[in-house]
């Protein structure tokens, strides 16, 4: 076996810098670059749970994902999405919709996916040019498997277009300790912020600090281990 494993936290902490929830997360490196995160969500005041399971290609783009969420501990729904070339597929089962089939055509693979786990959003940008002063890039297509800010309905497939800002490298310190990090800045088209993101300025993109406007949350790296690649059985 050729893979390895990161394993870390993140605390979810409202205006008032009290914790407002928690994401444990596990992040499986291939040898080829794929990368699986196994996720799960927990917002203690609006009793959400979510359950992710999302794989990235080499350059971060989305090529499958399973979202399972849950509301004061009743189901919400459960989705698997496929990405490809020149569309996107949802195969989902919904409290309120029931059985739901989506493909949706697009005029090239998704950038990036919202599965709504905090520990992905780092990832939006991945492919992104790096220099400074550039000013907003657009981000096209970018899917969501919700249309609400905290992703606690049905998951389906929608459209979530973003613009990313390139803001360089910074030394920052979280819980976790002391990274260099990037600092990348998402807007809406219309110019509205969207998310403030630091994540770890290696391959592996760690999430290790976010601002949320529409919550006033911040989201801040608690623990983290990272694995040597396991021996050939």
């Amino acid at each position: 076996m050729k893979h390895r494993i990161v394993e870390y936290a993140i605390d979810y902490l409202g205006e008032d810098g009290r914790r407002r929830g928690q994401e444990t997360c596990t992040l499986s490196v291939h040898a080829d670059g794929r990368r699986t995160l196994r996720a799960r969500s927990e917002i203690f005041d609006s009793e959400v749970l979510r359950d992710v399971v999302q794989t990235v290609d080499r350059e971060f783009r989305p090529v499958d994902a399973l979202v399972r969420v849950s509301v004061k501990d009743r189901t919400v729904g459960t989705a698997f999405f496929r990405f490809e070339a020149d569309h996107a597929e949802c195969e989902a089962f919904t409290s309120a919709e029931g059985r739901l089939s989506q493909r949706l055509p697009l005029p090239r693979r998704a950038v990036s996916f919202i599965s709504h786990a905090v520990s992905g959003d780092v990832w939006h940008g991945a492919g992104i040019e790096r220099t400074d002063g550039i000013g907003p890039q657009p981000l096209e297509p970018v899917l969501s498997c919700s249309p609400l800010h905290n992703g606690a309905s049905g998951p389906s497939l929608v459209r979530w277009p973003l613009r990313a800002h390139w803001l360089g490298t910074e030394t920052i310190e979280v819980p976790a300790g002391r990274f260099l990090a990037e600092h990348i800045r998402y807007e809406e088209p219309n110019g509205d912020l969207f998310l403030d993101t630091w994540c770890t300025a290696d391959g592996d993109r760690i999430m290790l600090r976010m601002f949320y406007p529409p919550y006033r949350s911040s989201y801040l790296l608690r623990t983290w281990t990272r694995s040597a690649v396991p021996p050939e059985a």
